[in-house]
């Protein structure tokens, strides 16, 4: 049985949150109500209400710092409904503007306001469906593997979505992880709340913490205001930790806690937070090793790893590789505007025998390249490709330090990503999948011109 969506009233007149209980009720919805708005942020700590409806003159904190309040701790993952009198309705159309989902006139319709209801959670749970834009994909090509270790794994995927163990992905860097990930989460009960994938490679060990528990304002220099961690944010979800490998100890110990109490505090706090998720971890280290270097602890290890999805390379599945290149041609020709018509033979030949130390994502990447500069409607290898110097490079046995390698690499993809969206840094950020600070300070660090 779905759950009954969950509506928390602020007002401080008794009648009126009487009467908008009853409403809501026999709408088929779950209510709480509460007199004051301080009384309702200490009730959104302790418990995730998706929709908060509330009154905009309340004694105390009205509804307009309220609403301030609640945008700024709880961003996108909780709507308002501001309700107002006729004297104040230019009030509340400058609530729409503060992020406020709606407003409600008292004395109007009531199916006026079980509509704008209706509206909100029809939004909430499109939020909660982020990931289905990828799922069309998913199936297009990964879901429908011919080899026969895919196809196991996706018959086992779809009994461990129906449980709520912990599940961790492995396998090397660009197998699809995060696919399977999503997939786990699509064919759960817990399919139309968040998704959330983080990848812990990205934080410094300062900074993990505060990402996924979350702190309260003034918890520590620079937090200016309270903030909801991911853990939180995927509250009846699945929260997905990519590269888990690189959590330090600490936080290692922090998630096992919150793993085995379904509970977590905020940095800064001592409140409980009461959270329900499922957990999907995914690394491509060896993790057992790890705990024998003293790197990474046995029983946060045993804890995350209830059951583990071994995804081989795509070398080991070349089966599939023809299929994958239908699909990717497909998809950069609908991005580029272009009508690719043949793959020149030779090229073709290349990417059915390349060994793919990338996996999919590095032959996506390469197809991706082609048809950004493909001409007269066939695909071709350019001579200077990057994967042709590489091999040269491995054949003249002239081999670099990993770190300069990888910096090599890094400016010439960023390089190569916004040359193909014409400098444009958000839609090179976007694409690439970092954040717009992120992909600055890659062009400041490696001293990118964006002005050619």
């Amino acid at each position: 049985m779905e759950e009954m969506f969950k509506i928390l009233v602020v007002d401080d007149e008794v009648d009126a949150r009487e009467s908008m209980e009853m409403l809501l009720n026999g709408a088929g919805y779950r209510v709480k109500t509460t007199a004051s708005a301080q009384e309702a942020l200490q009730i959104l700590e302790k418990e995730y209400y998706p929709l908060v409806i509330t009154d905009i003159m309340m004694s105390g904190m009205d509804g307009i710092d309220f609403l301030k309040e609640i945008k700024e701790s709880y961003k996108e993952i909780i709507e308002v409904i501001m309700v107002t009198g006729y004297g104040s309705i230019e009030t509340a159309v400058q609530t729409i503007k503060m992020g406020a989902f709606e407003y409600f006139i008292k004395g109007h319709s009531l199916e006026e306001l079980l509509l704008n209801i209706k509206k909100a959670k029809a939004v909430i749970n499109l939020k909660g469906a982020q990931l289905q834009r990828d799922s069309n994909e998913s199936k297009c090509f990964l879901l429908s593997s011919k080899n026969k270790r895919m196809q196991e794994i996706w018959n086992m995927v779809k009994e461990i979505a129906a449980s709520n163990a912990n599940v961790m992905i492995t396998g090397e860097t660009g197998v699809g992880k995060e696919i399977v990930a999503q997939r786990i989460h699509q064919q759960s009960h817990r399919a139309k709340r968040l998704f959330v994938p983080i990848n812990c490679q990205n934080y410094p060990d300062n900074l993990i913490e505060s990402e996924l528990f979350g702190y309260e304002k003034g918890a520590f220099t620079g937090a200016v205001s309270k903030r909801v961690g991911k853990i939180e944010a995927s509250n009846g979800g699945t929260i997905f930790l990519d590269e888990i490998g690189e959590i330090n100890l600490s936080t290692q110990v922090a998630l096992l806690r919150a793993l085995e109490s379904k509970q977590i505090e905020r940095i800064g706090s001592n409140c409980l937070i009461d959270v329900d998720f499922r957990l999907v971890s995914a690394t491509n280290r060896d993790l057992y090793q790890a705990v024998k270097d003293g790197r990474f602890r046995e029983d946060f290890l045993y804890r995350i790893n209830t059951i583990e999805i071994q995804i081989p390379p795509l070398r080991e599945r070349r089966e599939d590789i023809p299929d994958l290149i239908r699909f990717f041609v497909k998809k950069y020709e609908k991005e580029t505007g272009k009508v690719i018509y043949e793959i020149d033979k030779d090229t073709e030949n290349y990417l059915l025998k390349y060994d793919y130390d990338g996996n999919v994502r590095e032959l996506k990447n390469m197809i991706e390249r082609m048809a950004v500069f493909s001409k007269d409607g066939i695909l071709k290898m350019a001579g200077n490709n990057r994967h042709d110097e590489l091999k040269n490079r491995k054949e003249e046995h002239i081999i670099l330090p990993y770190k300069a390698a990888k910096q090599e690499f890094e400016k010439h993809y960023i390089e190569e990503v916004l040359k193909a969206y014409n400098n444009n840094i958000s839609k090179t950020a976007d694409k690439i999948g970092i954040s717009r600070r992120q992909l600055f300070n890659k062009i400041t660090e490696y001293r990118i011109n964006t002005k050619k």
